[in-house]
């Protein structure tokens, strides 16, 4: 196998589900470290800080360095602050991402927002689903952090924030500017801040529409792993395909 200078793994059906390692994974991790390579990772999970997901891989027995973890959050805030410099975020969202935005100079309020940044939540209610949609009928701009409609747990799937941003969309008619994967942003921040080649870096993850999709579209090449949303056997009919497709990563240690 051609080895590549940057591994970018996703987390959440590719690394672990819910609370659980998944373990061939963190064998391959541990043969590129062997190897002299330290893999970034890259999620759209907004709802945990990267010093939060830092500790989480931490007691999976993952050790890493909070410069190679990109969440749709980081990529979020950057975005925000970039594209509405000096205007005001409401936040329906985690630490994750309230905390992304704050680093970035954004004020975040709770009232009369021009941005309204959406991420996962597990915690929302309706009151706060229903705060949003009136805020954004009222003119606020709708940045949702990544558009995934489910989440691999160890209990099943559960609903991602890309169903509940769907719902705002019917709601209000308005359409939400998805950051995270499919969208390249994570990706091509990785790839500026470490001065990396697009042929150096390859895409590894379990889903899809958003993992492989992002790879495929930024231009570089996909590793699908059967262990978390898309099945091996539903992505090889594909009319675009991953570069790779295995059971699980420990097909790669060795290679």
């Amino acid at each position: 196998m051609k080895s590549y200078l940057a591994y970018i793994f996703d987390l959440d059906g590719t690394v672990y589900r819910g609370k659980e390692v998944i373990e061939d994974s963190k064998t391959f991790i541990s043969y590129l470290k062997e190897k002299g390579i330290e893999p970034f990772y890259a999620t759209n999970n907004a709802n945990m800080t990267a010093a939060q997901v830092q500790e989480k891989l931490k007691k999976m027995g993952i050790e890493t360095s909070i410069d190679r973890i990109m969440t749709s959050a980081i990529a979020t805030a950057k975005y925000i602050a970039t594209a509405y410099p000096q205007k005001t975020a409401k936040v329906l969202g985690g630490d994750g991402l309230k905390q992304a935005l704050l680093d970035e100079g954004v004020e975040v309020v709770t009232e009369q927002p021009d941005v309204v940044a959406q991420g996962m939540n597990t915690e929302l209610t309706y009151h706060m689903l229903a705060d949003i949609c009136f805020d954004i009928q009222n003119g606020a701009s709708f940045v949702v952090t990544n558009p995934d409609v489910k989440y691999p747990t160890e209990r099943g799937f559960a609903p991602g924030n890309g169903a509940l941003a769907e719902m705002v969309h019917t709601v209000t008619g308005v359409e939400p500017l998805y950051i995270g994967k499919p969208a390249s942003n994570m990706l091509e921040l990785i790839r500026t801040s470490f001065d990396l080649q697009k042929e150096d870096m390859i895409m590894i993850g379990d889903n899809y529409d958003t993992d492989m999709m992002c790879g495929i579209q930024y231009g570089i090449d996909t590793l699908h792993v059967n262990t978390g949303v898309s099945r091996t056997d539903d992505v090889k009919k594909k009319e675009l395909r991953p570069t790779f497709t295995v059971d699980t990563l420990i097909e790669w240690v060795g290679n």
